[in-house]
């Protein structure tokens, strides 16, 4: 717990940040104005103890293991600027949740090991070392208040009359406006602004329902009635940032975590498409699904963003454990028109199976390509499904068999399997082909195939079409460290632009994107886990 002496570090420094008309004083530095909140009412709210007491600051828990809070309470100079850079915070940060009263010991306390911090608003998300048990999250608002709307502000700061308080405090405000990314607030208590020092970050709410919803954090404020400010001050505004309309933002955050978490190891299979929503060149990029070893089947979300390094912004299970997908040899997906994105799988027993669309809820439209137990897909090797033909849609299937023959079936959607091209005839090179995965790598009117040899060499074969190969680009010499690539797709993962982006799960257990590949070659890994 914080000390109760007075630290001039919290006095100083604060000066102007300009906003509107005049200058506001930036608050990360000490409570709200009002009451104490009732035990356990706003538990998620977060107490932030930041360099060992150089500042103090509130915050919202909006994921076990995140609370969002105002950026300016980790910046250099908070009277300046709230930028503050990704990554570890600069000053050792502790982090106190479902403690209302911080002369209790319930709770739990963790510290703060990154910092996400939203451009060009006073907003940053941190992560904790320690995931909160005991405690739920808050919801965020979809909506933002109306000018007149009254909110609940919560925080740890001074009050009126108390410089370290050592309860959690409330209390009511008036929305005054509605502007951008900002709210400004006007606080119920007559005595005290809505936002002193050490409320900074702290959660602005409006009822749903009956139950508490994340509208905005708290900023700037005037202080005027706060504890250690100018009597002359009496101006007791304050503007808080706005969270209501970045949801997929916190989500995405907040989702890093639990992506990193997964067991990755027991990754068997991965197929690529627009399964939720988006197309190439839109906002949502290319989802991803996965089927593990024990026959469960997640949907990875594709994020909003371009960060490399967070591609992905929810999970769905689409099939549950020991499900018929522990019977699947390989999937890889297909666009069929008319919705989301399908899968294509090849069972264990030689069936091939067309899902015309797959979501968040699950598999539909399912279709037999080819019965169980037929005399010739179970020598089918690899699968991948791809444009290589004039048909708009990723529906041409390529296979490799197990003698070297390579068979292009055209528009399956259409044709189911009655338009078998043979590009390759049985060989003994082609047996060595482990995995084999469609792109748009070289910007030829039809996809590309990517290879990743038994060897360790990695080839691409630009424009594939029913008339066969036109040349070849090695981008990984034999012997290369893909000799450990135990699971290679493609995906438009980053620019969505076009499927051009190669990832990759390891021996190791770890899992890597390259995006961007061409033929000059793979241009480094982004390490999404491990």
């Amino acid at each position: 717990m914080l000390s109760r002496r007075p630290r001039t570090a919290w006095m100083t420094g604060l000066l102007a940040t300009a906003v509107t008309a005049g200058a506001m004083i930036a608050a990360p530095a000490h409570a709200v104005g009002g009451g104490a909140a009732k035990d356990g009412a706003y538990a998620f709210t977060a107490q932030l103890d930041i360099g060992g007491g150089h500042r103090s600051c509130s915050g919202a828990l909006v994921d076990r293991q995140w609370v969002i809070s105002a950026a300016r309470c980790f910046a250099a100079d908070p009277t300046k600027s709230f930028k503050v850079p990704e990554g570890a915070p600069k000053w050792k940060t502790t982090a106190t949740v479902g403690r209302t009263n911080l002369t209790g010991s319930s709770g739990t306390v963790a510290n703060v090991v990154e910092l996400v911090p939203y451009e060009g608003r006073d907003l940053v998300m941190a992560k904790l070392d320690k995931p909160v048990t005991g405690v739920t999250p808050v919801a965020l608002a979809t909506s933002p208040p109306a000018k007149g709307d009254r909110l609940r502000v919560a925080g740890y700061g001074r009050t009126h009359t108390a410089w370290v308080p050592d309860k959690l405090h409330s209390t009511g405000a008036k929305v005054d406006s509605v502007e951008g990314s900002a709210l400004g607030l006007t606080g119920d208590d007559p005595d005290t602004a809505a936002v002193c020092k050490g409320d900074t970050g702290g959660p602005a709410l409006q009822e749903s329902d009956g139950h508490p919803e994340l509208v905005a954090v708290n900023s700037t404020s005037w202080q005027g009635g706060c504890l250690g400010t100018d009597p002359a001050e009496t101006r007791k505004g304050a503007v808080d940032s706005r969270v209501d309309d970045i949801n997929a933002w916190v989500q995405m955050v907040s989702y890093r975590t639990a992506f990193a978490n997964a067991p990755w190891k027991y990754a068997e299979h991965i197929a690529s498409g627009y399964f939720t929503g988006g197309s190439a060149g839109g906002t949502r990029h290319m989802d991803m699904i996965v089927r593990w070893i024990d026959g469960e089947v997640t949907l990875y979300q594709g994020a909003d963003g371009k960060d490399a390094r967070h591609p992905f912004s929810a999970e769905y299970r689409i099939a549950a454990k020991n499900s018929v997908f522990k019977h699947a040899q390989q999937i890889t997906g297909a666009s069929f028109g008319g919705g989301s994105d399908g899968l294509i799988v090849r069972w264990v027993d030689g069936e091939l199976t067309q899902y015309t669309h797959v979501d968040k809820k699950g598999f539909h439209g399912e279709k037999k390509l080819a019965p169980a137990k037929n005399k010739t897909w179970p020598y089918a090797k690899q699968i991948t499904a791809g444009k290589y033909t004039a048909n708009a849609q990723r529906d041409d299937l390529l296979v490799t068999w197990a003698d070297g023959e390579v068979s292009l079936y055209t528009d399956i959607n259409t044709n189911v399997l009655r338009g078998e091209k043979t590009l390759m005839k049985p060989n003994k090179t082609w047996p060595h082909a482990d995995q084999i995965t469609a792109g748009e790598f070289t910007s030829k009117k039809t996809a590309d195939l990517l290879v990743r040899w038994s060897d360790g060499e990695a080839t691409i074969y630009p424009g594939v079409n029913t008339s066969g190969f036109h040349g070849e680009t090695k981008i990984r010499p034999a012997k290369s460290a893909w000799k450990s690539a135990t699971v290679v797709n493609t995906g438009a993962f980053v620019a969505n632009e076009r499927p051009n982006d190669v990832l990759v799960r390891w021996a190791n257990n770890t899992l890597g994107l390259y995006p961007g590949v061409d033929a000059a070659g793979t241009h480094g890994e982004v390490k999404l886990v491990g």
